[in-house]
């Protein structure tokens, strides 16, 4: 690879490292994607295969064409939108669902190329970028709790802890065991995690807790399952009434962006000769294709993962940490069986942490200025309490608009922000 024939024999050797070091540490994403997806009806299967593809064609382009050591997969809080707010509560199909994905990746692109986003970036307020980040976090969490029956539906009290039975025990200890091993900062803790809740599901069924097996395994290889390819609906997903569904994904994703790419390059010194994160129009351009990829195969959208740090600690500097990350996905396109095998409650455990991961920006909210901390706290619950981003995004918008309006405080009011106020009500309406 030209791109790469100028590092030294030790520096290729510290990169390969470094990507294995990432993809350990973004590798639950195989797993843990196609169990939240499949819920819309899609295989199992098939969302492996689509998952894998994002990841392997996304990370490539961002270690050849960005030349950053970022691994790139579909995103945490984006397949949970796109689950559980998209097709479970607006009662789309996932066929439309993808074409939205699809949609929000070719507006992404458009931003990107035009360099549109860096105005539409700063008309919003970041108070409630980070509380938009919160609440996600927290609706994952959610998800995880009810994933592992720990949390179910109650009709007095809307939702209340579920029995201490066989799977809950082994969800607390898998949670224990996959806390342990991040604070104790092991290589590809939450992967680990994943294994061993399995291991200990494995005897549910078969020697205590319960009349039937959780866990049954058939075969563990088989061929890819590409029947997602090309299954989304390319005309029905382009109308007026899902805009706000669009634009949900591209604004999710290019807050999940922008935060990742800044904070590894500050992090890391990752940074051009401006102080900017190196090659950033070219790492998003990357997302943007990442999205629509992710369209086209079957799965939610693909965005930049902030657990490429752990492969950046290990000294990865260039694309060729992101190359090699890209490589080590694909042996996983054969194993379908075996991983579509791992039960919710192994995977549980993964979405509470990305939520704790997900709640850090909290602590830069003013919260001694109830006109920004109060629509942060709103976007912040209605997330979860709504069971659906859109909605706290809308509200989270038209609250700050209104508060800093009737407190005499229209300078911190951008017209970009005005007309995303105006979409957020015509979301409402339609």
């Amino acid at each position: 690879m030209t791109l790469f024939s100028g590092l030294r024999k030790e520096q290729i050797s510290t990169e390969i490292l470094a990507g294995i070091s990432s993809f350990l540490a973004t590798a639950y994403i195989i797993v843990v994607n196609p169990a939240i997806l499949s819920q819309t009806g899609m295989p199992f299967p098939a969302v492996l295969t689509a998952t894998i593809l994002v990841s392997f064609f996304s990370s490539l382009m961002m270690g050849l064409y960005a030349n950053n050591p970022i691994l790139v997969a579909p995103g945490m809080g984006l397949n949970a939108f796109f689950t559980y707010t998209a097709v479970l509560t607006d009662g789309l199909s996932w066929q439309v669902a993808l074409g939205t994905v699809f949609w929000s990746g070719v507006f992404f692109l458009i931003l990107s190329a035009f360099n549109i986003r860096s105005y539409i970036v700063k008309a919003i307020p970041k108070p409630l970028r980070f509380g938009i980040a919160a609440g996600i976090g927290l609706f994952i969490t959610l998800i995880g709790f009810a994933n592992a029956k720990f949390i179910v539906p109650n009709a007095a009290t809307m939702i209340s802890l579920g029995n201490l039975n066989a799977p809950t025990l082994t969800f607390i200890a898998g949670l224990l065991v996959t806390v342990i091993l991040l604070i104790r900062n092991v290589k590809g803790s939450i992967l680990i995690g994943i294994v061993a809740t399995s291991l200990l599901a494995w005897p549910i069924g078969r020697w205590w807790g319960g009349t039937e097996a959780i866990i049954t395994i058939d075969n563990i290889v088989s061929k890819p399952d590409f029947s997602l390819l090309f299954q989304l609906d390319f005309v029905n997903s382009l109308k007026w009434s899902l805009a706000p569904i669009i634009l949900a994904f591209v604004f999710t994703d290019m807050f999940d962006s922008l935060s990742t790419f800044v904070g590894l390059a500050e992090a890391s010194n990752l940074l051009d000769e401006h102080g900017e994160p190196r090659n950033i129009r070219r790492s998003l351009m990357v997302d943007a294709i990442s999205t629509t990829i992710a369209g086209l195969t079957g799965s939610s959208p693909g965005t930049a993962y902030i657990e490429s740090a752990v492969g950046i600690e290990q000294g990865g500097k260039t694309g060729l940490t992101a190359v090699t990350g890209a490589i080590l996905f694909l042996p996983f396109l054969f194993l379908s069986p075996l991983l579509s095998a791992v039960p919710s409650i192994a995977t549980a455990p993964a979405l509470v942490l990305v939520g704790v991961f997900m709640m850090k920006p909290v602590i830069r909210i003013n919260w001694n200025d109830l006109s920004e901390a109060f629509p942060a706290f709103l976007a912040m619950v209605l997330i979860p309490f709504t069971y659906s981003i859109t909605q706290g995004i809308i509200w989270g918008f038209l609250s700050w608009t209104a508060l800093k309006l009737l407190t005499g405080r229209a300078r911190d009011i951008s017209i970009a922000l005005i007309i995303i106020d105006i979409f957020a009500i015509l979301a409402l309406i339609f």
